[in-house]
């Protein structure tokens, strides 16, 4: 069985790869899953066969078969999973620091679907066989709140709500230095690094990327913030925190050469979530306190 998707070419979209597009386009798709849809010829631009790096003109019609998950070979793991809320269509998790969402090249066991699997009986299929249920990610090492979807309607329309912008999401986090500023837009452009393909940098063409902020304590050496973003790309408050000169405490790839050295990872909390429920429409909102390891250096470190 496959999920179709049709979408038409903006003028906005112009000059981007179709790998690109697909992924910008469904935001339940990551680049490389894209990218082997194209490969594998389930991408058609007006019902023709292109390759990734293929830039479709305006107009164009872009066709996506998603094949659906017919049985999952994930190892089904007790990783004690904190389960915040759980009905037919959705679950709430508040994923630990250190864990890996899904499994990949190297993290075969322990991530986060590993233990969903044992925990959940039915999740969507719309990822893929390794991402079931999956709608939107947070880096391993930052600790919180996820949305998961347990069948692929459900999965769809909340990956419509993030498209959307509707999805309400407050980030905790500790950075370096004491910001003068109680409050704070960030509007800078987030890309893929040119050196580093890694990193994610401030760039000039890259898409758009708002994140505000608000100071909540300041420390001799530090500031901790509340973060509210208005997008959502990949490493954005790490990337934003550091582009302003405060990266965030503990980060190993954006953080300062003297940062913070923990076990805990960096300092970094999903701490509340909120949207109208995907098929009821009832509003919901969620909150997770901060990880105990946090807790204990806010506690260790001298107030202003």
């Amino acid at each position: 069985m496959m999920t179709k998707t049709r979408f038409v070419v903006t003028n906005e979209q112009v000059g981007t790869r179709i790998d690109t597009l697909v992924s910008e386009y469904m935001s339940n798709i990551s680049r490389t899953r894209a990218t082997e849809l194209v490969r594998t010829g389930l991408v058609l631009v007006n019902g023709t066969i292109k390759k990734a790096k293929f830039k479709p003109q305006v107009g164009d019609e872009i066709e996506v078969s998603v094949p659906e998950v017919a049985s999952l070979d994930i190892i089904s793991e007790d990783l004690n999973i904190d389960i915040v809320y759980e009905d037919s269509s959705i679950a709430i998790v508040n994923k630990p620091s250190g864990m890996v969402v899904h499994p990949s090249l190297g993290h075969a066991n322990g991530t986060l679907v590993n233990g969903l699997m044992y925990k959940i009986k039915d999740l969507s299929g719309i990822n893929g066989e390794l991402r079931p249920g999956i709608v939107h990610r947070i880096d391993k090492d930052t600790s919180g709140l996820l949305i998961v979807a347990k069948n692929d309607k459900a999965h769809e329309l909340m990956a419509t709500k993030f498209k959307e912008k509707t999805v309400k999401r407050e980030y905790v986090a500790l950075v370096h230095g004491v910001t003068p500023h109680n409050f704070g837009k960030i509007d800078a452009p987030i890309g893929r690094g040119q050196k580093d393909r890694i990193r994610y940098e401030v760039i000039s063409g890259g898409k758009e990327s708002i994140t505000h902020f608000e100071v909540l304590q300041r420390f001799a050496e530090y500031t901790l913030v509340l973060c509210r973003l208005e997008t959502g790309r990949t490493h954005q408050i790490r990337v934003h925190m550091r582009y302003i000169g405060h990266p965030i405490v503990g980060d190993p790839l954006y953080g300062s050469r003297k940062t913070q050295s923990s076990d805990f990872g960096q300092f970094l909390h999903a701490k509340s979530i909120s949207f109208n429920h995907p098929e009821t429409g009832v509003f919901l909102e969620f909150e997770a306190e901060m990880p105990k390891e946090f807790t204990t250096f806010l506690n260790e470190i001298g107030v202003v």
